[in-house]
């Protein structure tokens, strides 16, 4: 999975962004990374956007709009109902995994605490998400 992909990642915390932003352009440095916040500014992005991204990261926990009302409007949006979305939070809690999942996520990646292990993760998710595309 080498090839360029657009990547959205909608977290409030900038560090986070920053840290994906750099994982992903270690994965393969033409990959771009778009960012927001929380979902509604996820949601006015994705309707303004020329080139919808490959894959979308959110986590759960956000001001304004979090990820799982953000991902339960994705998945009601004709338009962006077939973009991979992954779950990227801190949250061990397995529960977690199994209902973001029923909402329609392909993937749920658990932030690591070692950055180094970052890219690896996003490439074994984005893979799964894909493959859990093919078999819907």
């Amino acid at each position: 999975m080498t090839t360029h992909k657009v990547l959205m990642i909608v977290e409030d915390d900038v560090d986070d962004r920053l840290y994906f932003s750099n994982a992903a352009k270690e994965i393969n440095a033409s990959n771009e990374c778009i960012g927001a916040w929380n979902g509604a500014q996820a949601l006015e992005l994705l309707h303004k956007a020329k080139k919808l991204p490959d894959f979308i990261f959110i986590d759960i926990n956000m001001p304004v709009m979090n990820g799982l009302d953000c991902l339960e409007k994705l998945k009601e949006d004709e338009q962006l109902k077939n973009i991979p979305v992954i779950i990227y939070t801190a949250s061990q809690y397995h529960k977690n995994s199994d209902y973001t999942r029923e909402l329609g996520a392909s993937s749920f990646i658990t932030k690591p605490v070692d950055l180094k292990k970052l890219p690896q993760l996003i490439i074994l998710a984005m893979e799964q998400a894909k493959q859990n595309i093919h078999h819907q």
